[in-house]
């Protein structure tokens, strides 16, 4: 039924994702994710400004804040997959580890159901460290709108 009223992936720039499609983005964090993501949000807890009080946390380390960790995931979906024009309708995700400034990180999505009549995605998120620890884990459900409007 493609192209049709009851084809809910008319018209989506990267078409309907299939059922186990997968994308992945890496970049490494730095100290002006920290400042950025303050100026955006307020958020000046200590544990990501005063080194000598972060040593003597259990995380023994500066930590960049979870919305600074978990927004590779906004890129893999908006830029990858699905593609342009989606958005998170909901999420629900775990912090399992935290990350360190200077720590090479890498999201990864992957598609666990498409819908049909609406271009709605389930998937299963995750962020993990550049030793391989999943450092947040996760749901998502998305909405991808077409952008030729």
């Amino acid at each position: 039924m493609a192209g049709t009223d009851l084809d809910g992936w008319a018209g989506v720039r990267n078409g309907k994702p299939t059922i186990g499609q997968t994308a992945t983005r890496s970049r490494t964090t730095r100290m002006v994710d920290i400042h950025a993501f303050t100026e955006i949000t307020g958020d000046r807890n200590p544990l990501h400004y005063d080194e000598e009080l972060a040593r003597k946390t259990p995380f023994g380390k500066l930590i960049v804040q979870g919305g600074v960790t978990t927004g590779i995931l906004n890129a893999c979906v908006a830029e990858d997959v699905p593609g342009p024009g989606t958005v998170f309708l909901g999420t629900e995700l775990k912090f399992l580890k935290a990350v360190g400034v200077g720590e090479t990180i890498t999201g990864r999505v992957e598609i666990t159901a498409v819908r049909d009549d609406k271009p709605i995605c389930q998937m299963k998120v995750s962020v993990t460290n550049g030793d391989g620890d999943v450092c947040v884990e996760g749901t998502a459900t998305t909405y991808t709108m077409p952008l030729d409007v």
